[in-house]
């Protein structure tokens, strides 16, 4: 099989780093457009890998990428993107006319192939503007039929350098409680690097070409005893308390109201009104299809949630 060339758009974030580490080790080569050189080049270590300051909002600039690639890998997403109907400016802007931009420069300079990061729960018509706009994103994704779209949905991903059971651990460091909205949502949490070989596997499978992918874990958890697994292999378990609906929306709005990314917004919490599980009805691709075996959380967290464990783990991991 020849060498693939392939750009990964949205690489530096922390799916990225796992799977460009993946593909360096398959041989694959990758262009990685980045918005400041110094922010990625840790990144510029690894073999077959290539760093480009690019914008990726522009069109021109996306044709010229792409030229003469056998692929476009995009895991560009937001949790929080704004206010509106159906989703607000941020949402639509990343979750759907990027994705509609790459498809089109995808078309334009014949690349065969687009592999396009969604998340389970992704709906045109879902309660909150990120399902939405993640269901938007993957028409956008599909709108030009000469390019065959592999659409990955997976659940909440975990693993070292993640932001979710990594923030609540750092949560129960701090507070002697922990009020908790929506205890009782569901998840199936899975592990970032069975994710990276998702996509690296897809990439080699003719297979896969117009399939949609859904990822998740081995074990399916509420809320709740994820925050308290996350506690306890951090070394700092506290009582969560779970809150009632008008107590969860008012927090969450308190937070909005903070400087920064909020820890949870209102439209974290619409989304948490559907479980976030594979959906045996969709009859989507699954990771055992794919012959990926599944790491449960129970074996990979405590390594990198331990106490002083985490940096350690990210430096061995990026090879430094």
């Amino acid at each position: 099989m020849r060498e693939q060339n392939v750009v990964v758009i949205g690489g530096t974030g922390f799916i990225g780093g796992h799977l460009l580490a993946r593909l360096a080790r398959d041989g694959v080569n990758t262009l990685v457009p980045v918005r400041q050189y110094e922010a990625a080049k840790h990144l510029a270590t690894l073999p077959y890998l290539d760093l480009e300051v690019a914008d990726i909002h522009d069109d021109a600039t996306l044709r010229r990428l792409f030229a003469g690639r056998d692929a476009v890998i995009n895991l560009v997403g937001v949790l929080h993107g704004g206010h509106g109907d159906p989703y607000g400016p941020g949402f639509r802007r990343l979750h759907v006319e990027l994705p509609r931009r790459i498809a089109q420069a995808c078309a334009e300079t014949g690349v065969p192939r687009y592999l396009h990061m969604s998340a389970l729960g992704a709906n045109s018509r879902g309660a909150s503007m990120y399902q939405r706009s993640k269901g938007d994103g993957e028409q956008a994704a599909r709108s030009q039929l000469q390019v065959a779209a592999t659409i990955f949905r997976p659940s909440v991903v975990f693993g070292p350098g993640d932001h979710f059971l990594t923030m609540f651990a750092k949560l129960q460091r701090h507070l002697p409680v922990l009020p908790l909205a929506c205890p009782d949502a569901r998840f199936q949490p899975v592990y970032v690097e069975d994710v990276a070989a998702a996509f690296a596997q897809a990439l080699r499978d003719p297979h896969t070409r117009g399939a949609t992918i859904e990822l998740g874990g081995p074990g399916v958890y509420t809320l709740a005893e994820l925050v308290r697994l996350s506690g306890r292999y951090s070394g700092h378990e506290r009582r969560v308390l779970g809150l009632p609906d008008w107590a969860a929306r008012l927090q969450a709005r308190v937070f909005e109201l903070l400087p920064g990314e909020p820890v949870i917004s209102r439209d974290n919490l619409d989304s948490m009104n559907t479980d976030n599980v594979v959906d045996v009805q969709t009859q989507a691709l699954t990771a055992g299809a794919l012959g990926i075996k599944l790491t449960s959380l129970e074996a990979a967290a405590p390594h990198y949630l331990a106490p002083g464990r985490g940096l350690d783990d990210y430096r061995e991991r990026a090879g430094r």
